[in-house]
């Protein structure tokens, strides 16, 4: 009736778990009755560093006589060591990429009272408990959303690029802005992944002959993006002028949820990378999140951009932000080379069969580039 063991570390106790149910429905400890919890394995389908991982825990509870199912999602939070990718990353320079990754932002946004923050049109999954299991990871216990697919069309995007423009103008959210306390910026990633996997990578002159790479990045293409590589300093130092702003962080259609398709609102989730960044920052993977992976590919791209960018400033500028529409356009043009196009270059699938499925992603992945760098040419 209670065989919770799949949980591992991020299990807790059958009182602990009837208080959460008590909380989901607003009601007291004593009144309720656990009956029964099982667990559901949760497949997220794409790689994820800092997240051990996800389940459902459903069962049915008693309140005042009545039978009633529940239903709690738990996520399972890691500090990236000990994810098995680390096992590539370089012995000499460990303990500078351990911490180079935020993984106790996400705790520290469901400990806070940011939900009462957020712009209407805006939600969050409402957490049950926070957990820290160890000095190197935590659980999170949410009200179970239930989401549904629906078709991201031009309108859906503008109302998302929108509210994240809310979002990052909001005086009610900026104070929240930190609240992961993690010392990270577009220096740190520029200083990291940039510098020690990125631009190595793309120096090495085998990659660019590789079959997959050499269809879709031409002799063009590979000069431009080396010639960029070439000028990240210069390109941060800029960036870093630009006001800083609240940034979910990674704001792709992924992690904002639906409830209804006649709804205009979202449910944001994955908050491990919220933090303050230079504004526009997340017009990037709301454009480009879903083409990275293989879920959209880029024959509106520069559609989308254009009105994303238009509704991103109509909303930060809702709460009396000054920000102009011209200057949000190069710091998305920053954001989004600094952040993707550099990194498009197809390195984790050198070694996967070939396929058309994926020749059309790594082409796709190719035109971000080339878009990202005509977009940072021509607001420069």
């Amino acid at each position: 009736m209670h065989d919770r063991s799949a949980l591992g570390p991020a299990d807790v106790s059958d009182d602990e778990l009837t208080r959460m149910v008590a909380a989901l429905w607003d009601a007291e400890p004593s009144e309720v009755e656990l009956l029964s919890s099982a667990i559901v394995s949760v497949d997220y389908g794409l790689p994820a560093l800092t997240t051990e991982a996800r389940h459902r825990v459903r069962g049915r509870a008693r309140r005042a006589g009545v039978d009633t199912d529940y239903s709690l999602f738990v996520k399972h939070l890691r500090c990236w060591s000990r994810s098995p990718a680390f096992a590539e990353v370089p012995p000499e320079i460990r303990d500078f990429a351990a911490t180079g990754v935020p993984w106790r932002t996400e705790a520290l946004v469901y400990r806070s009272d940011l939900a009462e923050r957020l712009p209407n049109g805006l939600r969050m999954p409402r957490a049950v408990g926070v957990f820290d299991l160890d000095e190197l990871s935590a659980a999170v216990w949410l009200a179970d959303i239930a989401a549904v697919d629906v078709d991201w069309d031009i309108g859906r995007y503008q109302r998302a690029a929108y509210l994240l423009g809310r979002l990052a103008g909001s005086p009610e959210v900026a104070p929240y802005a930190g609240v992961g306390e993690f010392p990270w910026s577009v220096r740190t990633y520029a200083e990291g992944r940039l510098a020690h996997q990125v631009i190595p990578l793309l120096n090495m002159d085998g990659i660019w002959a590789h079959p997959l790479v050499a269809g879709a990045f031409d002799g063009e293409l590979k000069a431009r993006l080396l010639a960029a590589a070439g000028q990240v300093d210069d390109l941060v130092t800029e960036l870093e002028q630009y006001p800083v702003t609240t940034a979910h962080g990674d704001a792709c259609p992924n992690n904002l949820l639906v409830h209804d398709p006649a709804d205009d609102g979202f449910t944001l989730i994955d908050f491990g990378f919220w933090m303050p960044l230079p504004v526009g920052f997340d017009l990037g993977q709301l454009l480009v999140g879903d083409v990275q992976i293989g879920r959209r590919n880029t024959s509106d791209l520069v559609k989308r951009d254009e009105a994303c960018l238009e509704a991103y400033v109509d909303g930060l500028c809702a709460d009396g932000d000054g920000i102009g529409v011209d200057a949000v356009r190069r710091a998305h043009a920053l954001h989004l080379l600094l952040f993707t196009g550099l990194s498009t270059v197809p390195f984790e699938y050198l070694e996967t069969r070939s396929t058309p499925l994926l020749r059309a992603m790594i082409d796709d992945r190719a035109a971000i580039a080339r878009y990202s760098l005509d977009l940072l040419d021509a607001t420069g």
